[in-house]
């Protein structure tokens, strides 16, 4: 497993400038780990998961700038190949690349997720996101009930907003 440290690293030089986009990445980064760790994930799907948690919305940059919105779909569209570039250049193998790009290309799609590495990717993007966007005690809920699957992250659910 190589260190994901240096995706960070090229993450935060991508995004230079733009805390809030880095602070987002990060913190879902932190979610990711935490709970691909709590699950017992195995070896190379935690690293598949960590990197696409780094990278997951590297799409933002050429959405906004192609489309002027970072709408979700935009960011699935635009951001495997960026992605891919990046990763490459960093010496990841194609297998894991081509993991990582089609978890960036349906990270905001939330039917047939078709591995615990996608799971949980959405899950700890969710935690993020629910504060963030400030969303409701009723829209959380629905979220709880529509999109967590994962023992752990159902409890940082509670715990982070409570039960």
């Amino acid at each position: 497993m190589k260190r994901v440290g240096a995706v960070i690293n090229a993450m935060i030089e991508y995004y230079s400038g733009d805390i809030k986009r880095i602070n987002h990445f990060m913190k879902v980064y932190g979610f990711a780990k935490a709970i691909g760790e709590m699950e017992n994930l195995e070896e190379t799907t935690q690293e598949i998961l960590e990197v696409t948690a780094a990278v997951h919305d590297i799409g933002i940059k050429v959405s906004e700038e192609k489309y002027h919105s970072s709408a979700g779909h935009y960011q699935q569209i635009e951001g495997p190949a960026v992605a891919e570039k990046m990763l490459t250049a960093l010496g990841y193998e194609k297998e894991l690349i081509d993991r990582v790009c089609y978890l960036i290309a349906h990270h905001h799609t939330y039917s047939n997720m078709d591995g615990l590495d996608y799971q949980i990717l959405v899950e700890a993007d969710f935690l993020v996101n629910l504060n963030e966007d400030k969303v409701s005690a009723e829209g959380i809920k629905k979220v709880k009930e529509n999109i967590f699957k994962t023992k752990t992250g159902l409890s940082f659910l509670n715990n982070c907003f409570g039960e």
